[in-house]
């Protein structure tokens, strides 16, 4: 009797050729197709690589940009963030938010306008949390939370409260800036720690920023805040067009004392005719919803007076 399976086998292979070939005219057809320089944008869309600044200064010192490296690093978070449009086009709505309550702080301590980038470089603009444990807008770590004067326990986190803790980050910055002498060594002290840093200064010699080479976070560092600082400050040019009525405005509150317990605040929102949701968005810092209280200290409660959450953008409804 004569085997069938010899046939069956060419005829797989035959099938098997058929397939292959398919398969490499379909990749043919894309390989083509990427190769067409106009076959991925729509028409009209181009990238660009956008120019660099001619000077760039950060708090007042100058950015060595005849330095073909510092350029390149520049380059190269300016037009990431350029280009990142999700994520920068939120950073500028928050900044509209967040930098009227930073920049006054700041101030008040003598520290340079620029550090107000750093809280965007930490965190975003938000009550992050990262990997290693560092939490709010400047992405303290417990210990030194509590060293700049932060209370942390299970009841209360400043490191939530957006007004302490810019506080204690300027306290950071005047105890760095008199061990540096240079503002973008505090800044690079900020994420590096100054143990980090010190250690680099040892081993290399060299105490200015740019000079040092540095672990990578850090070595990005000042540039992604001179990136942050160039496209908020040119927003138009790298491709930024937000109307004011998109930017997210301030949010107005009174201030309410207390110095003793608070059993809820569920009730304690309720008597001020908003609700708990809203008390918590004023008052991240508040981390459960009651407040034990047991030493009588005063807290400052932020409340949104009546007809804040709706009058915020003056909503008519519709589309």
């Amino acid at each position: 009797m004569k085997s069938r399976w010899p046939g069956r086998i060419l005829g797989g292979i035959g099938i098997f050729s058929v397939l292959i070939l398919l398969i490499s005219l379909i990749n043919g057809n894309k390989e083509i197709s990427a190769g067409n320089d106009h076959s991925s944008f729509t028409e009209g869309q181009q990238v660009v690589s956008y120019d660099l600044p001619d000077t760039l200064y950060f708090a007042g010192e100058r950015v060595p940009l005849e330095n073909y490296d510092t350029r390149e690093s520049l380059d190269r978070e300016l037009n990431s963030n350029a280009y990142f449009h999700s994520s920068t086009l939120l950073l500028i709505k928050r900044s509209h938010r967040y930098f009227p309550v930073i920049e006054p702080i700041l101030e008040s301590y003598n520290i340079p306008e620029d550090f107000k980038y750093l809280a965007v470089a930490e965190s975003n603009l938000t009550n992050a949390v990262s990997p290693a444990g560092a939490r709010g807008y400047w992405q303290f770590l417990t210990a030194t939370a509590r060293e700049y004067g932060l209370e942390i326990n299970r009841e209360v986190d400043e490191r939530y409260h957006l007004e302490k803790s810019t506080e204690a980050a300027c306290k950071y910055f005047l105890k760095s800036y008199d061990k540096y002498g240079s503002w973008t060594m505090v800044a690079a002290s900020y994420n590096r720690g100054s143990r980090g840093v010190d250690r680099l200064i040892d081993i290399q010699g060299q105490d200015n920023y740019y000079d040092l080479l540095l672990p990578e976070e850090t070595s990005r560092y000042i540039f992604r805040i001179l990136a942050f600082k160039t496209i908020f400050q040119n927003q138009e040019k790298y491709g930024f067009n937000i109307p004011d009525d998109h930017l997210y405005p301030p949010l107005d509150y009174v201030t309410v004392s207390i110095d003793t317990a608070v059993s809820s605040f569920a009730d304690f929102a309720k008597h001020f005719e908003t609700n708990y949701k809203m008390l918590k968005a004023l008052n991240p810092w508040l981390r459960q919803p009651y407040l034990h209280n047991r030493d009588g200290q005063t807290y400052e409660i932020k409340v949104p007076p009546e007809g804040t959450r709706t009058g915020v953008y003056n909503y008519q409804g519709g589309y």
